[in-house]
């Protein structure tokens, strides 16, 4: 009755049977917008169960086929799994390249549907970086910057992510421990070529522990070699016991 008293108001003239035909279709799109919202809501439930799990494979079937979506979670949880696939033994060096680089463009459509976004500026720097290793130090190093850059805007959206702050220190660890030649590379392509200390990195890995204390065997393993680099073997022995402790669920588990 409201509806029709509305449309009535708007000036609406349409017969008792278009009207009908009409308002049946305003109320189909409208159930239709809200069973959308809702499959959004599920694919990321299923989506985020099945990483928990450790479930690669399948979380990427899942993912790939909403590679259209226009929301930035489903997107950058597409380039995080895009990328988990790349990393297992399994997968073959020219899939691994293509993931490399699908993940990437995933990464760079999330950012493009919410800049705001914390975990999209993560795995956008995460993402950009990989590449880096498919086309040169020099490519690699020119975009350490621009890496930086998103994960430091990730932590200004999200403060407390501890993956984001121990990927800082990553960022710091590589540029302390650069060899010669690749800091000459660097001279060529900055005025001022960007450098960090091994005590900078430990600053990050330890904030990372602070913010979510042994959630990542790859920052228990980074404080035990950060400590090695400042000769410190006491505390690194202590780090290096954590990580080969550490119950191993992933791929990278095993690696580290």
């Amino acid at each position: 009755t409201q509806v029709l008293r509305k449309s009535l108001q708007r000036g609406v003239v349409l017969s008792t049977g278009s009207f009908l035909v009409y308002e049946a279709h305003k109320l189909i799109s409208g159930f239709a917008e809200v069973h959308a919202s809702f499959k959004v809501e599920d694919v990321l439930e299923q989506a985020d169960y099945l990483y928990g799990s450790g479930e690669t494979e399948k979380l990427y079937r899942l993912l790939v086929q909403h590679k259209n979506s226009e929301d930035a979670e489903v997107l950058w949880r597409l380039a995080r799994s895009s990328r988990d696939l790349a990393q297992l033994s399994s997968t073959s060096a020219e899939e691994k390249r293509q993931l490399t680089y699908d993940s990437l463009e995933y990464a760079k459509k999330a950012l493009e549907k919410n800049e705001s976004n914390s975990a999209a500026h993560k795995w956008y720097g995460i993402c950009l970086s990989d590449v880096g290793d498919y086309e040169g130090i020099k490519t690699k190093i020119g975009n350490a910057v621009v890496i930086k850059e998103h994960f430091e805007r990730a932590i200004e959206l999200n403060p407390k992510d501890a993956t984001t702050i121990h990927l800082i220190g990553i960022w710091c660890y590589s540029f302390a421990e650069m060899p010669w030649y690749q800091r000459k590379i660097a001279a060529t392509l900055f005025a001022t070529p960007p450098t960090s200390t091994f005590q900078e990195a430990l600053r990050y890995f330890h904030m990372a522990e602070e913010a979510d204390p042994n959630f990542y065997s790859k920052n228990l393993l980074f404080l035990g070699k950060t400590y090695l680099k400042l000769n410190n073997k006491k505390m690194a022995l202590l780090w290096l016991s954590k990580a080969k402790e550490y119950p191993a669920q992933t791929e990278e588990d095993k690696q580290v």
